[in-house]
Formats: structure tokens, C-alpha cells, sequence
């Protein structure tokens, strides 16, 4: 092994693999017992917010005859998490996960103990109601980005496929229960019923997140500030490959997915002439459909990767938007509904499998933020778009149509892979040595300029110029604001590496985000060097040093 050198000039050693999920049962997170009390007060936090729903939906009728007053109130309860998540996803990479989830928590059970205390005195009215609503949701917007990201702390990375799967299943088991219990407890016990039973499901997330002895976060420099935060995370998203390919993928699919879950009360209604029982039914069995998958998907996973999965999954969605267009018998419904949960997991579970894997702890909160505010905002968009297709051309219609264009997309879009299901090695490799300096410096002076000089042999320099441009990504992706490779005119061969950074504090940030993984892609990229040591590595800094500043200072200068 070669002598580690400054700012990554020594020949990384062999990527760390890791075993695949596929080896483990699709249960077997739920024997590691704080996973499974969060699986359990997640779904019991899940079904709190079903019942809330429901009972919302309901009351607003009764408080407003209007239809834009009832449609605002999934608006209310939706819209923050546009609103709100990417700076949520901020937080929950700058301070402390643990404290960060418990205040949320305790946020949304205050706003849902306010809805149960003015629908107990009868002094709840519409825009109370839309407030609070907006105020659970605000809630639950801040703290998804960070139960997302803490779920890779709860289970070894080898099980985290099955921990994804199961967090599916408690959502699509609480929409099953959550909205039955939910009119059950409007219309038996009154509304106030319903709202104090969601208030008293959080408590049960907060009692796990106050025993929970979380690893506290190893950090040498102090974390970022929040601005700064969003816009690694973003500059992260942007340049990332197998992120950015999660993005698009889950883009394409819910812009047409989405039409099944905004028509299918409509569906139930008008196709079936149902009630709400048969709506119930309907997502009861999209339920169990989850189950089913969830329980086969560590099988599928050890033979089918996951853009052939997500692709095949999308297909089989497709089916079953044609199946709701044409069939009206029922029980064939119900089978339908099955296999559309089966599908609709198998592509989100995967999708986000993907994600939690392809990013590093460092900006694991401000990515999941990103990928759960775009799945929200298509989400809210398509809904409207499939309402007024439905409107115009009839529910069938809006089916027929939607599964068309969930084929096309998933063709157009195969092309942005999602890698494999081998979690690549993202944890710190800490193996660029502090940089040595004649003075000390201020971590606020600035720019930074890093330079490494390679020999390359002439016959090698387009293969070395392309193995160097994904190293230049991840300097980028990094932190650096600007990043090239030059050839000196006069000595053919000798390369100049150039990367900056805003400030010397940011330029050790970097050293604290290299990982195992781009040590793999250095290691590439150095064994074109032919000199006799490692590349040289400069380091150049703007700005007039501590002590010049001090005396300008005292003479008046």
C-alpha cells in the first residue's frame, strides 16, 4: 500500500462490500428490539393520523357545505411538506437527531390535543380546523426527513431493505385501519374522540425516541450553518449520479401512479356503487397486497436488480390501472387492489432503498428531505391532474390514460440506473492527513486552493482525462465551488488538478466527507501517475494571515 499523501494522493485500499439484504427474512429487523418498538410506534403514530384524516374530511362537511373548504384540508395537511421539507432535511443533519424528533413529536401532539379540546367544547370552526390541520402537518413534515434518515441507525446496512419494506407495511396496514376507525369513531363517540386518540399516538414515538440511546455524532468541526446546509444538500442532489437517478425514477412513476389514489373513492362510488365500506375494502386489501410483497422482495432482490425490479413492478402498476378500467366485478377488484399494493411497494420500497444507500450520513437527511418533498409535490399535482381527467373523460379514462403514460415514462426514463442492491461503502475513510501549515489558520480565511500535479504517459491521457472527470464530481459534489484538470503546453504529460473551496473551514469539511467509496475512484485515477511518488498536493489560501491582520490592526492601517 502506498504512503498516504495530502487531499487524496495515495492509492486507496479495496472498496469494503458489504452482504446483500437478500440473505436475511423479510421479518428479521423486527427481532432487533429498537427497531421493532419504532415499527410499532410509527404504526401506531401512522394510524393516529389515518383516524385524524378521516375525521377532519368529515367534520369540515358538517362546519362548511363548501367543496373547496372540504378540498382544503388535504391541501393543509400536504402542502407543508413541499413547503417544509427541504430545510427540515437541513436540521436533521446539523443537530441532533434524537432531541430534533422528540420536539416534532411533541409539536404534533399539542396541535392534535388542541383540535380534541375545541371539537370537545364545541368551539371548533372551519379555518381552527385548517390551521391546526396545517399544524399537524407542518409537524409531520420537520420530522419525516429525519425518521427516514435515523432508520439506517436502527438496523445494520445488510437488513436495511427489509427495514424499508416493513416501514411500507405499517403505512399501507395504518391506511387500511386508520380511516375505518377513524368514521367508526366520528360517528359513535364524536370527533373529539378521533383527534384525542391521534394526539395520544404520539406519545408512544416519544417514549421510544426518550429511551433511545442513539450514538452521538462524531464531529471534529463544528456543523454547518443552515443556508449553507441546503445548498450542500441540493449541490449534493444535483451532482450525485445514482441520487439523481432516484429522483427522476420516482418522478415518472408517481405522476401517473397517483392517479389509483385519488380516483378510488370516486372508483367506489360511481364504478362499484359503493360506500365507504367498499372504499374500506379496497384499501384493506391494498394492504394486504404490501404484506405479500414485502414478504417476497428479499427473494426477488437476490436474483433481479433494481432497475429491472422498479421496471417490472412499474409494469405490473400498469396492469392493474387497465384492470380498474375495464372490470366491475368486485371480488376481481379486490385481486386487483392486491396486486396494485404488491406493485406500488415493490417500486417505492426499492426507490428508497436506493436513496438511503447512495448517500453518505453527512447529507442522508437534507437528500431524503429532497426526495420526499418531490415525491410530495408530484404526488399533490398529479392528483389535480387526474381529477380533471376524470372530470372530463370519465374515471376509466383517467386510468387508461395514466397507465399509458406510466409505460412511456418508465421506458424514457431506464436509461438514470439505480446501481445495485450492494450498499457501496459510504462511511469516512479519513485517509487525507490534516494539511500541514508554517502558521496557524482561521477556519473563516478564504478561498482555498488545492492543487495535485500528475505524470501521465502520452498514450494514456484520454483514458486518465476520463477516469479524472468523476473524480472532479465528487470534489465537487464535496464542497468545491470550482474544480479543473490543465496540461502543461511545454512538458506534454504533466497534469495540473485544480479544486476551491470558499474558506479553510470548508476545505476541511471535504477532508471529513471523503469516503471509502471515491478512495476506490482516487485509487483509479492515481494509477495513471508514472512518477516516482505520489502526485504533489499544494495548498494555496486567500486572505492576509492572523497575525498581519493583528498588527495592521494596531497601527491604524
Amino acid at each position: 500500500m502506498s504512503k498516504p499523501a495530502e487531499d487524496g494522493a495515495a492509492v486507496a485500499p479495496k472498496n469494503v462490500s458489504y452482504p446483500p439484504g437478500s440473505r436475511a427474512g423479510a421479518w428479521e429487523p423486527l427481532k432487533l428490539p429498537v427497531f421493532r418498538i419504532f415499527w410499532l410506534a410509527s404504526l401506531g403514530s401512522n394510524i393516529g393520523t389515518w383516524i385524524n384524516g378521516t375525521a377532519s374530511g368529515w367534520v369540515m362537511t358538517d362546519l362548511s357545505p363548501s367543496p373547496v373548504m372540504v378540498s382544503l384540508v388535504q391541501a393543509a395537511g400536504s402542502l407543508p411538506l413541499v413547503m417544509f421539507a427541504l430545510g427540515a432535511g437541513a436540521l436533521t443533519d446539523i443537530v441532533d437527531r434524537r432531541r430534533y424528533l422528540i420536539a416534532t413529536q411533541l409539536w404534533m401532539t399539542l396541535a392534535a390535543a388542541a383540535l380534541a379540546y375545541l371539537a370537545a367544547t364545541g368551539q371548533l370552526d372551519a379555518w381552527n380546523l385548517l390551521i391546526l390541520t396545517f399544524a399537524l402537518g407542518a409537524g409531520a413534515a420537520m420530522a419525516m426527513p429525519a425518521l427516514s434518515a435515523v432508520l439506517s441507525e436502527l438496523v445494520p446496512l445488510n437488513l436495511l431493505p427489509q427495514a424499508i419494506s416493513l416501514g411500507a407495511v405499517s403505512i399501507n396496514l395504518s391506511r387500511s385501519i386508520g380511516p375505518a376507525l377513524g368514521g367508526l369513531l366520528v360517528a359513535q363517540m364524536g370527533a373529539w374522540v378521533a383527534y384525542s386518540l391521534n394526539a395520544i399516538s404520539f406519545i408512544g414515538m416519544v417514549v421510544m425516541l426518550w429511551h433511545w440511546r442513539r450514538e452521538p455524532d462524531d464531529r471534529a468541526l463544528p456543523p454547518e450553518r443552515f443556508f449553507q446546509a441546503l445548498r450542500a444538500g441540493v449541490r449534493y442532489a444535483r451532482l450525485a449520479s445514482v441520487f439523481r437517478a432516484v429522483l427522476v425514477r420516482v418522478t415518472a412513476f408517481i405522476l401517473f401512479a397517483t392517479s389509483i389514489w385519488a380516483l378510488l373513492p370516486l372508483f367506489a362510488r360511481q364504478e362499484l356503487a359503493g360506500g365507504p365500506g367498499t372504499y374500506g375494502l379496497l384499501l384493506t386489501f391494498v394492504g394486504i397486497g404490501a404484506v405479500a410483497a414485502a414478504m417476497l422482495l428479499p427473494r426477488v432482490r437476490a436474483h433481479v436488480g433494481p432497475d429491472g425490479l422498479v421496471f417490472a413492478a412499474t409494469i405490473v402498476y400498469f396492469l392493474t390501472c387497465i384492470g380498474l378500467a375495464v372490470v366491475r366485478n368486485e371480488y376481481a377488484v379486490h385481486a386487483i387492489m392486491a396486486v396494485c399494493g404488491a406493485s406500488w411497494l415493490s417500486v417505492l420500497s426499492s426507490l428508497q432503498l436506493a436513496a438511503q444507500i447512495s448517500v453518505p450520513a453527512w447529507v442522508r437527511g437534507r437528500a431524503l428531505s429532497l426526495y420526499l418533498m418531490i415525491f410530495a409535490a408530484a404526488m399533490t399535482l398529479s392528483s389535480f391532474l387526474w381529477g380533471w381527467v376524470a372530470a372530463h373523460a370519465g374515471t376509466p379514462a383517467a386510468f387508461l390514460f395514466s397507465g399509458i403514460g406510466m409505460v412511456g415514462a418508465a421506458v424514457a426514463v431506464r436509461r438514470f440506473s439505480l446501481g445495485s442492491h450492494e450498499a457501496p461503502d459510504l462511511s469516512p475513510s479519513h485517509h487525507w492527513p490534516h494539511p500541514q501549515a508554517a502558521e496557524e489558520l482561521s477556519s473563516s480565511r478564504g478561498p482555498v486552493l488545492v492543487t495535485i500535479e500528475y505524470r501521465i504517459a502520452l498514450e494514456q491521457r484520454e483514458a486518465f482525462l476520463a477516469a479524472v472527470q468523476q473524480l472532479g464530481a465528487i470534489r465537487r459534489r464535496d464542497g468545491a465551488f470550482a474544480w479543473g484538470i490543465f496540461e502543461d503546453i511545454a512538458s506534454p504529460g504533466r497534469y495540473v488538478e485544480l479544486f476551491q473551496h470558499a474558506s479553510w473551514l470548508d476545505h476541511l469539511r471535504q477532508h471529513a466527507r471523503v469516503t471509502r467509496e471515491d478512495q476506490r475512484v482516487q485509487e483509479s485515477v492515481f494509477r495513471f501517475h508514472t512518477g516516482p511518488e505520489a502526485p504533489k498536493v499544494s495548498h494555496f489560501v486567500g486572505g492576509l494571515p492572523m497575525a498581519f491582520r493583528d498588527n495592521s490592526i494596531g497601527t491604524g492601517e
